[in-house]
């Protein structure tokens, strides 16, 4: 349109141009099940510690007898409309997987795909600037990446951490009896599928932002906190699908109370209202048969469960001695919503909500 003879340029919001956003992205579990289930596994390498044999949020390779590599890739479409925003929780997602293995980052590179025809370069200059803040934060350089053109805008890192090889945290070595500790809240993928529909106030999404962009920074304290003995981060598969994860690797099951989830209190609100995401569904669709839910739980509640969650909090199976100081130690942190939210059990690989 035009004004006094000057052409008005309507903001551009990023969610429009992507059909998904943030780790709501993710192919589904049965989904990328079926994709690997003839992918070898990666036998013959005995310095590979960590591969895909068990699903876990980063690979881990040896390199000598105090020091290991540890690697991954994270990248998504925006989940919000604020390019600087969306480049900030990208690559907050992403060395997450580094900190939930118990690993220091020490470089990383830049995933990045936009259609250029549609975004202006100014904003696709903002988006790197907010990865490299977020990478300046965690005192790591952004040393290169690569770059396509792409229907729809995309970025994330592929991100390099060490590890000691002997205290490597994986995600399938919870114990019966262990404690469930959450270090954030749930409710990113009921915000971010508001904030689309014009629907997510002001407050809640500053709330989405602070916990989006929070590093899991305590991630690299818990190879020597006593007691830890399994971790994961909580994203895209949402809590029900990572805990899952976390029963099948170590051959045991779960219970999760109900009344102990940390949940924003506006995503309760907005789910019980009726919003929720489509990978909220699918995610359900994919592993509901391996999940005994209280009777009567309301669908919003479930929706709640299965809720993707971008640049979530750590899943930390501990000793039940450990789980009163690690959450006391994660509110010190700046993680003011962990909390123990339930235990590891002796039998089948399934998860009971109560």
């Amino acid at each position: 349109m035009t004004m006094a003879g000057c052409r008005v340029t309507a903001p551009i919001r990023l969610t429009e141009l992507a059909h998904g956003g943030g780790c709501g992205c993710k192919l589904s579990p049965a989904v990328l099940r079926e994709i690997l289930a003839e992918a070898p596994l990666a036998a013959g390498y005995a310095d590979l510690l960590v591969g895909t044999e068990s699903g876990d949020d980063a690979a881990v390779y040896r390199i000598n007898d105090r020091q290991a590599v540890v690697a991954t890739t994270d990248f998504f479409m925006p989940i919000v409309d604020d390019p600087f925003e969306f480049g900030r929780i990208a690559a907050t997602n992403a060395l997450s997987d580094i900190y939930a293995m118990g690993g220091a980052p020490i470089l990383a590179l830049a995933i990045l795909g936009m259609p250029v025809e549609k975004l202006p370069i100014e904003v696709v200059r903002r988006i790197v600037a907010g990865g490299a803040a977020v990478c300046a934060t965690a005192r790591i350089p952004v040393a290169g990446g690569h770059s396509i053109d792409s229907p729809e805008p995309i970025y994330g890192l592929a991100a390099i951490g060490l590890v000691d090889p002997n205290r490597v945290l994986r995600n399938d070595r919870a114990q019966a009896g262990d404690r469930l500790v959450l270090t954030k809240p749930l409710g990113i993928g009921i915000f971010s599928a508001a904030l689309k529909r014009g629907e997510l106030d002001e407050a809640s999404y500053r709330e989405m932002l602070a916990a989006t962009t929070q590093l899991n920074l305590l991630g690299m304290e818990l190879p020597e906190f006593a007691g830890v003995h399994s971790v994961t981060d909580v994203t895209g598969f949402a809590l029900l699908g990572h805990a899952l994860e976390m029963c099948r690797g170590a051959s045991l099951g779960a219970r999760i109370e109900m009344a102990a989830l940390p949940i924003f209190p506006a995503a309760a609100r907005l789910a019980e209202s009726g919003i929720a995401t489509g990978a909220s569904r699918r995610n359900w669709a994919s592993y509901g048969a391996e999940v005994d839910l209280p009777p009567g739980l309301p669908e919003w509640r479930r929706n709640l469960l299965s809720d993707p969650q971008t640049s979530g909090g750590l899943l930390i199976a501990c000793d039940p001695a450990t789980a009163p100081s690690l959450v006391a130690l994660a509110r010190r942190r700046g993680f003011a919503a962990a909390a123990d939210i339930g235990e590891f059990t002796a039998g089948p690989p399934r998860v009971r909500v109560a």
